[in-house]
């Protein structure tokens, strides 16, 4: 690994530190962005009890704000420490399976949710997937 920092880095960095941009931090709830009648949210990180407690609450909030799309980022899970641990299930216990499987079992989301469905590619392909809300009536 070279020590070096190419001058294209420096512009890169000088550019980044002079402007007022702010990174997002997922642990806070600046994380769901609205774009139009949309809402993203990226649940990378958080353990299956977390993210199902973010995920309903979002999308009561997102059906009471008279969102329609959710885009619901959990990540592929091939990273999930789940294959180590002999009780519990390797499909289950990854966000990827598991959120859908919570959504569909939810009786009080079940009025709120029309339609869930797989990402395309350039949303996250296999590592997401939408949420179709109800409009409020």
């Amino acid at each position: 690994m070279s020590n070096k920092i190419s001058d294209k880095d420096k512009k890169d960095w000088q550019k980044f530190l002079t402007t007022k941009e702010k990174l997002i931090s997922k642990d806070q709830e600046d994380n769901i962005k609205n774009f139009n009648l949309s809402r993203s949210i990226d649940l990378h990180g958080y353990s299956l009890d977390e993210a199902n407690i973010k995920i309903k609450n979002l999308i009561l909030n997102s059906f009471e704000n008279g969102i329609e799309k959710l885009k619901i980022i959990t990540g592929k899970g091939i990273h999930s420490k789940n294959e180590e641990d002999p009780f519990v299930s390797k499909k289950l216990g990854t966000l990827k399976y598991s959120v859908p499987d919570f959504l569909r079992k939810d009786m009080e989301l079940n009025d709120i949710i029309k339609a869930m469905s797989s990402a395309k590619i350039e949303d996250g392909g296999d590592g997401a997937f939408y949420v179709y809300l109800n409009k409020k009536k």
